[in-house]
């Protein structure tokens, strides 16, 4: 169900029937994101008689070769140097630009790290600073990049306003709850409807460390200067894939073994460790009462949660689909007939090479077995060593695509 999930977001099996109209003019290609390499590459596939220039930038080591677009590597998900310079580089392959040329942006998850070109006021010191803190706040991922739009020169449509007079034609594949693409990459050619004084209030909502340089350009800041006005009014966006896409390609799969499918949504956000115990409550509620759907069944969800880290915690190795997986291992204590799968389709949970994990009834009887209390590991957001003491991670490497989590839990 897993694999399904994702090849479901392919951009070589989604993102031709996708493309415009070929442009009287020229064809320029920008993109950010950890899927953009392979979105380039697929188009180059795909439009071989068309001349394509441009650049696009991707998190390190998911970079594949092309014959005409210029692939960049940088560093995810606290950006560095090598963003800022990608963000500089797409800038300038958009000017001088017509209005019979095109612009193709290919946006995925991870851009707003990929881009990260400061607004002019604030250093890309400050703004690594505000996105460690965001990491480990808690704070949702429309909260993240909403701060992250006002403290970029790219974000927040910037990008579309400068191509104009040229049409924009942006593909997306989402990774966020709800598949706006004012929010997924943070929207560099999509009108930003948020205000500087909605960061704000993010910022003083987590009671973050927020150097005087960043509060004088917010406090500032009146309008957001990506209302788009100055663009092309013919650009469009298409969501060429999404979470629900790939939550459907997986409940295929259960149909085809016989077992019920029940999607949850593709939206839920929320703390990890609390997903793992409503998500196992829901399970035992299938196998004890049939409700809300008769085993064998499988429920799927997607979506985004989050890991709040505690002051004066230092936090072991972990993402939020392994916490997830050993809250509800936990949750569960060994109850028979249930099993559970959690990953990101983009092969890395958090910052670890693992996509996700999976457990069995068995699970917490193994770790006692091996000196490994699931209770501690959990405590200590060390949910990555524990599964890698039991072999139970699973690790695809990047998978060249990104709708986000997907979490699986079977029912027998």
């Amino acid at each position: 169900m897993f694999d399904a999930a994702v090849s479901a977001a392919d951009p070589f099996k989604v993102l031709a029937e996708y493309l415009p109209q070929k442009p009287k003019g020229r064809c320029i290609v920008v993109g950010a994101g950890k899927a953009s390499a392979a979105m380039a590459a697929a188009l180059e596939a795909a439009w071989p008689d068309v001349p394509l220039q441009g650049v696009v930038v991707t998190r390190d080591e998911h970079a594949v070769p092309t014959r005409h677009i210029t692939i960049l590597e940088a560093s995810h998900p606290v950006p560095d140097a090598r963003s800022e310079q990608a963000a500089h580089d797409i800038l300038q392959a958009v000017k001088g630009l017509g209005p019979d040329d095109l612009v193709l942006a290919l946006i995925s998850g991870g851009g707003s790290a990929l881009l990260a070109l400061p607004v002019a006021g604030i250093t890309l010191v400050e703004k690594q600073n505000i996105g460690r803190q965001l990491l480990h706040s808690g704070a949702t991922i429309s909260e993240m990049n909403t701060v992250r739009k006002h403290l970029s020169a790219i974000k927040g449509g910037k990008l579309a306003v400068a191509a104009a007079p040229a049409q924009v034609v942006t593909l997306v594949i989402s990774d966020v709850p709800g598949d706006d693409p004012a929010i997924i990459a943070s929207g560099p050619t999509v009108p930003d409807a948020t205000t500087p004084q909605d960061a704000l209030r993010i910022l003083n909502k987590y009671n973050l460390d927020v150097p005087d340089t960043v509060r004088h350009v917010l406090e500032n800041t009146t309008t957001a200067v990506s209302s788009q006005h100055s663009a092309n009014a013919d650009n469009r966006v298409e969501m060429i894939a999404t979470p629900f896409m790939a939550l459907q390609a997986a409940a295929e799969v259960a149909r085809a073994a016989g077992v019920t499918p029940l999607i949850l949504g593709d939206a839920l956000e929320g703390e990890s460790c609390v997903m793992g115990v409503v998500m196992s409550g829901v399970a035992r509620s299938v196998q004890a009462h049939a409700v809300p759907v008769r085993a064998p069944a499988v429920l799927l969800s997607g979506g985004e949660t989050t890991v709040s880290i505690r002051a004066g915690t230092k936090p072991g190795k972990g993402g939020r689909n392994t916490e997830f997986l050993l809250s509800c291992a936990l949750a569960l204590n060994g109850q028979a007939g249930i099993w559970g799968l959690a990953g990101d389709t983009d092969g890395i949970d958090g910052t670890e090479d693992a996509a996700g994990a999976i457990f069995s009834p068995d699970t917490l009887a193994r770790g006692l077995q091996n000196d490994v209390a699931a209770e501690d590991f959990l405590k200590q957001h060390d949910s990555y060593s524990f599964f890698e003491k039991l072999d139970d991670l699973i690790k695809t490497g990047p998978t060249l695509t990104n709708v986000n989590d997907v979490r699986l839990l079977l029912v027998l």
